[in-house]
């Protein structure tokens, strides 16, 4: 191929390249809810499975949608768990983090977002704000849950919606685990190529939530994360009013608190031995 012929057809090399980067732009923008939540709706095991007696409970969120839950009881609970879960599944795939919670002496209360297990609606970012209100407002007003010995738990996507929680309503403490600083700020790292803080159709800014937060709070992340990076664990932590932890942990984004069950559990049991007495 000679100059000419070359010079004659960058200009089509050039668009098509434009063409094929503008389709995967969109494409990256038009299927972000598929991204960012990944539902299942049919339960594969409940907390009987592990000797564990509890309640299917429901409640309503502000629009309107019928919330599914299940409520945990231990016999002298020392507190509660409101736990907030991540993207995938649904409170079916909880049984570890209520094994290991109710182990510690708290009571836990697992829901299902919108669209998730046994709940009516779709999800979306302002949905699952109001689904996390929706659960605290049955601890507080139907359980009667003291808020001061009320924990709130938010892992991976359940962070963001964890730290706004607890921001409008001043818990006993707040666990952020395994999460990001925000959607944009993640998606920037995943997908360095494109402009994803202007293509992001969702926030779920955790970072941002932070500096009106004044409980006890303990990041967890593990160094090993292939999802989200440990860094951002470590922004959010110095972004966090004090009194804060950090509690480092070992394993991959999906099975980090397996591996390292009994390190996260001594890390809990400090954590709350000194803030939750």
């Amino acid at each position: 191929m000679n100059g000419l012929e070359l010079k004659s057809i960058l200009p089509v090399l050039v668009l098509a390249i434009l063409a094929v980067y503008a389709g995967l732009g969109a494409l990256l923008y038009f299927v972000q809810d598929r991204l960012v939540y990944v539902p299942t709706t049919g339960h594969i095991d409940t907390p009987a499975s592990l000797g564990l007696p509890y309640r299917e409970v429901s409640f309503v969120s502000t629009d309107g949608l019928r919330l599914s839950a299940w409520l945990v009881r231990t016999s002298k609970p020392r507190g509660t768990v409101l736990f907030c879960h991540g993207n995938y599944g649904n409170i079916s795939h909880l049984l570890d983090p209520i094994r290991v919670f109710t182990g510690l002496g708290f009571d836990i209360l697992v829901f299902d977002y919108r669209g998730y297990g046994q709940s009516e609606g779709k999800p979306s970012e302002a949905g699952t704000y109001l689904d996390a209100e929706a659960a605290w407002t049955f601890l507080v007003q139907e359980e009667g849950v003291d808020p001061a010995r009320l924990v709130i738990c938010g892992r991976s996507l359940g962070g963001p919606i964890a730290a706004r929680l607890a921001r409008q309503h001043p818990p006993g403490a707040l666990l952020l685990e395994s999460t990001f600083t925000s959607l944009p700020a993640l998606g920037s790292r995943r997908y360095p190529f494109f402009p994803v803080r202007r293509l992001a159709r969702y926030t779920y800014d955790t970072l941002g939530q932070l500096s009106g937060i004044n409980c006890p709070i303990l990041v967890v992340h593990s160094r090993e994360d292939g999802l989200i990076p440990f860094e951002q664990g470590q922004e959010l932590y110095a972004a966090a009013n004090l009194p804060k932890e950090f509690l480092e942990i070992s394993g991959g984004h999906g099975n980090a608190f397996a591996v390292s069950e009994p390190q996260y559990r001594a890390g809990l049991e400090r954590f709350f031995a000194t803030y939750l007495p």
